[in-house]
């Protein structure tokens, strides 16, 4: 009979196989840089090549580097030492690199072989010329904050490619204009693609990847068809398409070796088909007398044994049966000894539907990946309701979340912010949600949380976010958004092509710079995004100080809390939702910090008391454009646009929170500064 493995042991499995493919990536890149570099001696510690300068140059305004350190010259490989050597490998993994890289200086380097920039902090878009680079073999940009497509091309030879937790929203498929119908990526062994935002259909030619042997598609927002869609998979010795939207058309049962750990919330119809076990006394048809006398033979050879191990096992179920019987008498009688609770038993079901393990009696404990705790002090998980306002016939419990977010696991932590963890989770009915941990509210009466999350779910605006429900599992109160796949201003700041309305679609490279210019009218689209951006901020929050009775203030507006819809309109999230009161963050302080987020949409900086030095004192000396961001500079009406916005959100910031205008009179001067333009990007 078909038995699958224990979900335990199937993660743990998977869990195991996952490092030990890692380290063969790493052995595979090293080896193939140590093999096409035999010649090195002491070559990176004398004179630089002209190659190994630009790179220096291009890594230049990268937060963190410095081209005279030891770990850059032993980072940059040479061919050979001659001032004309070719640089063939730039290994920067985990040197706090953040910041965003100038790709053109790469551009002539032919010969780069490895490419390994994981575990920084460096953002921004992957020019499309580096996916085809002929030469390259091993990239690895993995644990960064890289957005845009990854592009897949048919005259590259790539064997490793890692993208994994990065920002990646779509992917494009270039085709050379003699290899149309050639397979992309020919060469590539070793895919990973996990923890990013994609959120499209398998690419065409997707199932042409016949070389593939490592695949983790996990936690994205993919769709396709199961196994249709994919490259062969008997190729394939590691494979994870778990939290995607994808649909299958077979039983797992055959794809058992990779686990189920593999395709956990994968989408729909992934599902074990129960097998008929075959009896030893139903034989077919056509067995023979001389495997009839075979088996009769082996039967009689080990009846006496198995009579013995089935006495044996007897025994030993009994005194372990008494043993447990007499350990649970003592904990009953110390239990009411003491009138307490020493501990709960643990006992365990599997979700079936999931694969997720969900326990029975708690209470339940999880960790985050700083290694922060929190506990939901429950006995059974069915008890902790969870009320959604907008469904109020959706008949949820804590139990649904545990198993919508894989036993809150890492895997399912989107980040850890001011109020607490952020997890997304896709809930029964297909609803898309993000949930938050509110730590500050532990020891909240239960009853005056309710009342706010009530009073907060009914604050209704374009431009807000507002509750979809709550839980509340012993001392911890959980709050449920719906989940806007687009991300978050700052990503979309920081990290995409600037005024890109669409951060799926990125085909075209309007936006690369070529020889220092930026191309197209795409700087425009960037001032009236943001200018519309902006005014939505400016609406939700005057709708928060002035449309009620008394003001709600938001307590801590940055980018990471601003979210972009489909239309890319602007939600503010997390408004309400603050610690202990403090006088001195009232509507003033929200105002100070949109004039923050206001600066960080025109300067390109991440808002700090820094920034706003800066911005101040060019706004006092009448020189606005000179900190306006670089690609937004394009003169005329649009560039004294900007700078009165930066007039604006001078007053914003103003030293005295009396002399700080209302978010009704920031609304009304951001309005009147580009009265004639559309509000929406044509």
């Amino acid at each position: 009979m078909f038995s699958p493995l224990p979900p335990a042991t199937v993660t743990t499995t998977l869990e195991l196989m996952k490092p030990l493919y890692r380290f063969l990536i790493v052995a595979m890149a090293l080896f193939s840089v140590v093999e096409s570099s035999k010649s090195i001696s002491s070559c990176n510690t004398g004179r630089s090549s002209v190659e190994q300068r630009l790179v220096a140059k291009a890594f230049k305004s990268v937060s963190g580097f410095n081209s005279s350190s030891s770990w850059f010259r032993k980072g940059v490989l040479l061919s050979n030492c001659s001032s004309q050597s070719h640089v063939i490998s730039i290994n920067l993994p985990s040197k706090n690199l953040s910041g965003t890289i100038s790709w053109g200086y790469l551009i002539n380097i032919s010969n780069l072989q490895l490419l390994d920039l994981s575990g920084n902090s460096l953002q921004g878009r992957v020019p499309t010329w580096l996916w085809s680079t002929s030469s390259l073999r091993h990239l690895n940009l993995s644990n960064n904050r890289f957005g845009g497509s990854v592009v897949f091309s048919t005259t590259a030879f790539i064997q490793m490619l890692n993208l994994s937790h990065n920002r990646f929203t779509n992917w494009v498929v270039q085709h050379h204009q003699y290899q149309r119908y050639s397979s992309f990526f020919p060469n590539l062994k070793i895919l990973d693609l996990s923890h990013n935002h994609l959120r499209t259909p398998l690419p065409s030619g997707f199932t042409n990847l016949t070389n593939l042997q490592y695949l983790d598609l996990s936690n994205n927002n993919l769709t396709g068809t199961f196994p249709s869609d994919f490259p062969p998979l008997n190729n394939l010795h590691f494979l994870n398409i778990s939290f995607n939207r994808f649909n299958s058309t077979v039983s797992l049962n055959k794809f058992n070796k990779f686990g189920k750990a593999a395709f956990i919330h994968a989408g729909k119809n992934f599902t074990y088909t129960a097998i008929t076990p075959i009896h030893s006394n139903n034989h077919s048809a056509t067995t023979t007398p001389a495997s009839q006398a075979i088996h009769t033979r082996y039967k009689h050879k080990h009846k006496h044994k198995t009579h013995i191990i089935i006495a044996v096992s007897c025994a030993s179920s009994l005194a372990v049966i008494f043993i447990i019987w007499a350990l649970l008498r003592v904990a009953r009688k110390k239990k009411k000894e003491r009138c307490k609770i020493k501990k709960w038993a643990i006992s365990k079901a599997e979700d079936m539907m999931s694969g997720v393990t969900v326990e029975k009696s708690g209470p339940f404990e999880f960790e985050t990946e700083s290694g922060s705790t929190w506990v939901a002090d429950l006995k059974e998980p069915c008890s902790a309701a969870v009320v959604m306002f907008e469904k109020p016939l959706m008949s949820l419990t804590f139990r649904d979340l545990i198993a919508a977010t894989s036993h809150f696991g890492k895997e399912s932590l989107l980040a850890e912010g001011r109020c607490g963890p952020l997890y997304r989770a896709v809930l029964p009915g297909d609803l898309h949600v993000a949930i938050k941990v509110l730590e500050y509210a532990r020891d909240v009466d239960p009853r005056d949380s309710i009342a706010m999350f009530v009073d907060l779910s009914k604050l209704k605006h374009p431009n807000l976010l507002p509750l979809s429900g709550y839980c509340i599992a012993g001392k911890e109160k959980l709050v449920l958004y719906e989940f806007m796949a687009n991300g978050d201003l700052g990503r979309w700041l920081h990290e995409l092509p600037t005024g890109d309305t669409n951060v799926e679609d990125w085909t075209r490279d309007t936006w690369e710079i070529q020889n220092g210019v930026v191309e197209g009218s795409s700087e425009k689209m960037g001032w009236l995004t943001r200018h519309r951006i902006a005014v939505g901020i400016a609406r939700g929050l005057a709708y928060l100080h002035h449309a009620g009775s008394k003001p709600v203030v938001h307590g801590h507006l940055v980018t990471s809390n601003i979210l972009l819809a489909d239309d890319f309109e602007p939600r503010i999230s997390d408004f309400g939702l603050r610690g202990e009161p403090n006088p001195n963050c009232g509507t003033e302080g929200d105002v100070y910090c949109f004039g923050m987020v206001l600066m960080e949409m025109l300067t390109g900086k991440t808002g700090s008391e820094e920034t706003v030095s800066a911005v101040r004192k060019a706004v006092r000396e009448g020189e606005g454009v000179r900190v306006l961001e670089e690609r937004l500079r394009v003169g005329g009406e649009w560039e004294s646009e900007m700078v009165e916005s930066l007039r604006v959100a001078y007053l914003c910031t103003a030293e005295s929170p009396s002399k700080r205008p209302t978010m009704r009179q920031v609304l009304g001067l951001l309005k009147d500064i580009s009265p004639n333009q559309p509000l929406t990007p044509s």
